[in-house]
């Protein structure tokens, strides 16, 4: 089985969706679909059920993902450090944002890189979705995250900034008639979900009651930013986030408007308190030589 068509299994595997499999690895669904036939030919079953609404794996296809997942893993992180050695890198640090990666953010990598130029600093948008089963996993070292964060086996660190937050809608949208949203009447139209998050840490962003005691529906689930847009500026949804987009999304068919009753979200680092490292330690001694930052 060549390397490729193994990482398009095990994403497949992980979204459960062709599109988006297709996405994430950035070749067609054609693309995707071929190289499952292909490796369900040369093994001589199924290995997803498919239907017109849902992919799932099939026993085969779980035995086959709990196979692979260490060892292309195993192989992966080989090749990582055979390229990072040929650069005169000997050591690599991975940190995942759920804020997006402001400019506002650069001056922490920067100075990380800067104390410490033996070692590639990493950084990439996470997805919506099981948060910290990924930190879990290994594919992340460092999350920046909201807090609170209260996992038993999560360490928090250093708080990097703080952040108003606003509601974004379509630009037709009866809200834009407001200078700014109550809370209460975020009750009034959908937001987004997405899978694996704790209710606390969620609650934490958008609490699930008003305070007149009106839940806060979530019934479209988005799994990246561009999906997200869409949803708001087809009208489907409404969504809050923190006030740092508004600087750098600038989208006619989209509005930001102040939610005054919420409170602002803190972003800290966090990561696996058994996995901490020097590395880790480093980065968070940069945040809080340099500060918090509030938006």
């Amino acid at each position: 089985m060549e390397l490729r068509d193994i990482e398009i299994f095990l994403v497949l595997a992980d979204e459960l969706h062709f599109g988006r499999t297709a996405q994430r690895l950035h070749v067609s669904q054609a693309r995707v679909s071929q190289a499952i036939k292909k490796q369900e030919r040369r093994i001589g079953a199924e290995l997803f059920t498919r239907t017109s609404r849902t992919v799932l794996l099939t026993e085969v296809g779980r035995q086959l993902r709990d196979d692979l997942q260490p060892v292309y893993a195993g192989l992966h992180e080989s090749l990582e450090r055979a390229r990072l050695a040929a650069r005169g890198i000997t050591a690599q640090l991975r940190v995942s944002l759920m804020p997006f990666n402001m400019p506002d953010l650069h001056p922490y990598w920067k100075a990380f890189r800067a104390r410490n130029p033996h070692c590639e600093l990493q950084i990439r948008l996470e997805t919506y979705n099981d948060v910290f089963g990924r930190l879990r996993s290994g594919a992340t070292d460092v999350l920046v995250v909201w807090l609170p964060v209260e996992e038993p086996d999560l360490t928090v660190g250093p708080t990097l900034c703080t952040d108003s937050r606003v509601l974004a809608v379509a630009a037709d949208h009866r809200f834009t008639q407001r200078a700014s949203v109550p809370l209460e009447l975020l009750a009034e139209f959908p937001h987004s979900t997405a899978l694996g998050l704790p209710d606390y840490w969620v609650d934490s962003y958008l609490p699930f009651y008003t305070p007149r005691g009106r839940p806060i529906e979530r019934t479209k689930r988005a799994d990246n930013a561009d999906e997200l847009v869409s949803l708001i500026g087809m009208g489907e949804i409404i969504n809050t986030f923190p006030s740092h987009v508004t600087r750098y999304w600038g989208m006619p068919h989209v509005r930001f408007l102040p939610v005054p009753e919420m409170k602002s979200l803190n972003f800290a680092l966090v990561w696996r308190t058994e996995a901490e490292n020097d590395l880790i330690r480093a980065l968070a001694d940069t945040v809080r030589d340099l500060g918090v930052l509030h938006f």
